[in-house]
């Protein structure tokens, strides 16, 4: 059986050909100095049960306060999602019984969410473009943490991430390959965070997914399309909190081969709810899937439902910044910028920021080149972000200037970034201080031109036989000034010289 490949969404079974289909529920922690319904702090690295109120603990005769900001956060999100803001919305309470849920119920949205549908257009790996359906954006408090390794025979309970604002962006079933899924956490990351609505930090957990995997036959999919009939798909399995993109795509192979085999081997698929073991590569069952239970949703008697005014989503939209989809295609228009170049560059806000700021009256295109290429690799082998950038974007600018104005080469350009890297200062600096200037003086390159000519004679009577062999004696040219000749001035007096 083989993967998905790049140009097919089909999987070669034993006995034919199979689709994966997947749907997407993504949770991404509000960005909120407090809780959804308490004024206990958030935030990485306290230690345990520090962050928590009376509220969240569930000590009797507490009452959920809604933080506006939270609220205003979903909002926020909805329009970046090009979605519908529901005007009015209602907190559920969903009852299950959990020893990190002191309450004995979280509040969720299940019937009336705070935002409903939208779509986000996607970039695949090859430059095309698909759009995934967002069915629905809710709000919902986070659960506690459960510890088990302090001791052999207890667990104990941190309840400092109770309580905690969730958003949880539920996708439609639009997803064909491991790497479309990858590609639309990665916008829906990006999407949040220029907006500012959650960090995306899957490390710490601050953004995660669950990740629906079915598989059907070759066709089915296309039925489902037109008839909006589910039963054309496979059963799905719901893979719980999957926190990075690598995990995601092996989580969806391993799934997706799983189903296949248990199928062609006569069997049913089970619907329940399975964890990812990345140490060993594998999908197992967690529990069965929660159609089976009955959580008693209730609307939360102590929230009334949320009322949104008109005027006050008009202000948050108005408040907007400027979202990715709308940055590349400014990029591409008013800096000439291919799509690539642009996608690029938008993919972390900080990296397209730095790129405008290098770029104000310089060929955007080489601007673009080196800060995609030579800056992001340094800052990818130091592990930083681009926000943590320490290089200041007039050092590039001033690179290129200098490329332009052919004071350096593009080659010695390299070597005077790595001085700049290190801090030695401003490129002009470098270039004085090391003596990098490019040698236009056609003197200079005369003299080294005739130098090589007459060392080798029978080189340059073969040259008019095979043009090509000019790049030897560019070669022996630049060796022979140390990489500070001008390449054009170079080729133009060898070509002279050599009669071409």
């Amino acid at each position: 059986m083989t993967d998905t490949t790049a140009n097919t969404k089909l999987i070669q079974g034993r006995t034919g050909p199979w689709e994966i289909v997947m749907g997407l529920e993504i949770h991404a922690q509000v960005a909120s100095k407090a809780k959804l319904f308490s004024g206990a702090a958030v935030g990485f690295g306290a230690g345990p049960n520090e962050q928590v109120s009376l509220v969240d603990a569930g000590f009797p005769g507490m009452l959920p306060t809604l933080n506006k900001h939270c609220v205003e956060q979903a909002v926020k999100t909805g329009l970046g999602l090009r979605a519908k803001i529901n005007r009015r919305s209602q907190f559920d309470r969903k009852n299950y019984f959990y020893p990190d849920l002191p309450t004995g119920y979280q509040i969720s949205q299940l019937y009336y969410p705070i935002v409903g549908e939208g779509v986000v257009e996607v970039e695949a790996e090859d430059g095309s473009f698909f759009n995934v359906g967002i069915e629905r954006l809710h709000l919902e408090q986070d659960a506690g943490k459960l510890i088990h390794d302090l001791s052999p025979t207890e667990s104990y309970v941190d309840l400092n991430r109770a309580g905690t604002a969730l958003m949880e962006i539920v996708s439609r079933p639009d997803l064909r390959t491991p790497e479309e899924a990858v590609a639309y956490v990665k916008k829906i990351r990006t999407i949040l965070i220029y907006l500012g609505t959650c960090d995306g930090d899957m490390e710490k957990g601050n953004l995660r997914a669950d990740v629906n995997v079915s598989v059907c036959r070759a066709g089915n999919y296309d039925k489902f399309k037109q008839t909006g009939d589910f039963s054309y798909l496979g059963t799905r399995c719901e893979i719980k909190n999957v926190n990075s993109f690598r995990f995601i795509s092996q989580a969806i192979q391993y799934e997706a081969r799983r189903q296949i085999e248990i199928l062609e081997d006569g069997g049913s698929i089970t619907q329940e709810t399975r964890l990812y073991d990345p140490t060993a590569g594998e999908t197992r069952s967690m529990r069965s899937k929660e159609e089976a239970q009955d959580y008693r949703y209730f609307p939360d008697p102590d929230l009334l439902p949320l009322d949104l005014e008109e005027a006050w989503i008009a202000e948050i939209k108005a408040s907007l910044p400027e979202l990715p989809d709308d940055k590349r295609k400014r990029l591409m228009a008013d800096y000439g910028l291919s799509q690539y170049d642009a996608i690029v560059l938008i993919s972390e806000q900080a990296k397209a920021d730095y790129f405008e700021a290098a770029a104000k009256g310089r060929d955007a295109k080489l601007v673009s080149n080196w800060v995609t290429n030579e800056v992001s690799a340094r800052l990818a082998a130091e592990g930083k972000d681009f926000a943590e950038n320490p290089l200041p974007a007039a050092h590039v600018a001033q690179l290129v200037e200098l490329i332009e104005t052919n004071v350096i080469s593009s080659k010695i350009a390299k070597e005077v970034f790595d001085h700049v890297w290190n801090g030695e200062g401003s490129p002009a600096e470098v270039v004085e201080k090391h003596g990098l200037k490019q040698v236009t003086d056609t003197g200079a390159i005369e003299k080294a031109v005739d130098e090589i000519i007459a060392a080798n004679p029978d080189k340059a009577a073969a040259v008019a036989e095979k043009p090509q062999a000019i790049g030897w004696f560019v070669g022996q040219v630049m060796k022979a000034t140390g990489g500070k000749a001008n390449p054009a001035a170079v080729n133009d007096i060898l070509k002279t010289k050599l009669g071409l």
